[in-house]
């Protein structure tokens, strides 16, 4: 360990640090369910649809996230058993050997070097860390081969872990990697990627370099050389991406060459989150992996607010988990935060000294209605779908299917900074009541109190949908909605809204 290292420095909690803690482990379940209808298949033109659609080699579902996630969740699962004992995800690594095992025994799809090592270390009874490490480094002296991408593929959870602790991280995400994968290779790449996470996360930056320093020296400028080469070339060009070299740099690749997108155009530069990880998925062969690698350090970068809605509502994955929770969890574990009763783990969060059920139908669509949370515990009943704009809990409301409850990253703040993605998460969340309206449902769109989110998104989708001019559909919905008064931050993000 560099011993120049500085101490562990506690994290500063505010509403964009936490968005982007939260987007990491969606950013990964997201780019895994894109790419998994593509795996195997040669890399893909420029304007070649992607989306998720199910289907490949394994009969997926759409939107549902493999065994990049899959391994990922076991690693979350331990770091919260980490936080409620006040330790380390380091201190859990057997169950982390057992809940893989478990695992293995029923997953759709396993990778070669990964159900190697555990099936060596279950020969003898129940597996443990020390016995998948001596394992995986008997199968690479047998094969003189471990250097795929199956570590990096599930490394995330390490960097939510310590946030705080840079060195600590370093340790731990080579510790994780070698229990199947001895090649310091696969080491170096989950250090790399988990430093530019933790990098994202507690600054807003894209910066694949940051974690040179946390390499041993004789490799940093190989490893910086590669990052280079990446940023030369596009995804394709990296193709043999199963090698954990390739898989780095083909998902660098993807976010790096890809442009931000101004605001000149259709375009907005959270769109960033979803054009890379197409872009990763378009360079074909192991696109799930190389997408899972992307969508990590993306949700890290982008946030939970960049996650598009309609993706919201079909990825999901083992062990019956949606993204939305998924993300909701990460964050708990990256705050260090155990509390069932409180969110982001609680079951409903109580809004009862704001909300009085206030209720409405839209006064331009009488199949949207408008209302505040209380009004979740007591649906109209031709109510089946729902948006929310404030923070709800895990359980769903009553009657609504998991894939027809969206929540919407939208913090009530007049301070720009609060919602970095403002115009982005406006869009989406009239796009989704859009969408759910199509498809036949009766939607409520909701936050804590109605005054200042619920009119504000009520209105967009006026405008974005149903040909209303702003002002008017700001004046219509506020003089429906008793109490309502969108700040001017939300009234000007409005008027901006386009059809």
């Amino acid at each position: 360990m560099n011993p120049a290292l500085p101490a562990p420095a506690p994290v500063r909690w505010d509403a964009p640090t936490s968005d982007r803690a939260a987007g990491v482990l969606m950013g990964l379940a997201c780019g895994d369910a894109l790419g998994a209808p593509f795996e195997f298949g040669p890399p893909l033109a420029a304007d070649t649809p992607v989306a998720m659609v199910g289907g490949g080699s394994f009969g997926w579902a759409p939107g549902e996230w493999t065994d990049d996630t899959q391994m990922a969740v076991v690693l979350l699962e331990a770091a919260e058993r980490a936080v409620a004992g006040e330790g380390a995800l380091t201190d859990h690594l057997d169950d982390v050997a057992a809940g893989w095992a478990a695992w293995a025994e029923q997953a759709t799809d396993v990778g070669v070097q990964t159900r190697g090592v555990l099936s060596a270390a279950s020969r003898h009874g129940a597996p443990t860390a020390a016995g998948l490490t001596a394992a995986a480094v008997a199968r690479h002296e047998a094969t003189g081969r471990s250097g795929g991408n199956g570590s990096l593929m599930r490394t995330a959870p390490a960097a939510l872990a310590y946030l705080h602790d840079e060195a600590g991280m370093a340790e731990a995400a080579r510790t994780i990697s070698a229990l199947t994968h001895t090649d310091p290779e696969a080491g170096d790449a989950c250090v790399l990627w988990c430093a530019a996470i933790r990098h994202a996360i507690l600054t807003g930056q894209l910066d694949a370099r940051h974690g040179l320093h946390l390499l041993p020296e004789d490799r940093r400028g190989a490893w910086a050389a590669r990052l280079d080469e990446a940023e030369e070339n596009e995804p394709a060009a990296f193709d043999h991406n199963g090698w954990v070299v390739h898989a780095l740099q083909g998902a660098w690749s993807a976010i790096s060459r890809t442009a931000v997108p101004d605001r000149t155009g259709h375009l907005l530069p959270a769109d960033h989150f979803r054009l890379a990880l197409e872009a990763a998925v378009r360079g074909g062969r192991d696109t799930d992996t190389v997408a899972a690698i992307a969508g990590s350090l993306l949700g890290a970068r982008w946030g939970a607010s960049a996650v598009p809605a309609g993706w919201r509502r079909v990825v999901h994955g083992w062990p019956g988990l949606r993204v939305t929770e998924l993300g909701l969890r990460g964050l708990a574990v990256a705050r260090r935060h155990s509390d069932v009763s409180a969110w982001p783990l609680s079951d409903r969060v109580d809004y009862r000294a704001v909300a009085s059920g206030r209720l409405i139908r839209h006064p331009h669509d009488a199949e949207v209605f408008l209302g505040d949370a209380a009004v979740l515990d007591a649906l109209p009943v031709e109510v089946d779908a729902v948006v929310s704009l404030c923070r709800v809990g895990r359980r769903r409301p009553d009657r609504v299917d998991a894939a027809d409850h969206v929540e919407v990253w939208l913090v009530d703040s007049p301070d720009p900074v609060a919602n970095p993605h403002l115009d982005y998460v406006l869009r989406e969340a009239a796009d989704v009541v859009a969408e759910l309206r199509a498809s036949g449902r009766c939607v409520l769109v909701h936050c804590a109190a109605a005054q200042s989110r619920t009119p504000t998104v009520g209105a967009a989708y006026a405008v974005r949908h149903l040909g209303i001019d702003a002002d008017r559909a700001l004046k219509d919905v506020v003089d429906a909605l008793p109490d309502a008064r969108p700040h001017r931050t939300f009234r000007d993000a409005v008027r901006q809204v386009t059809r």
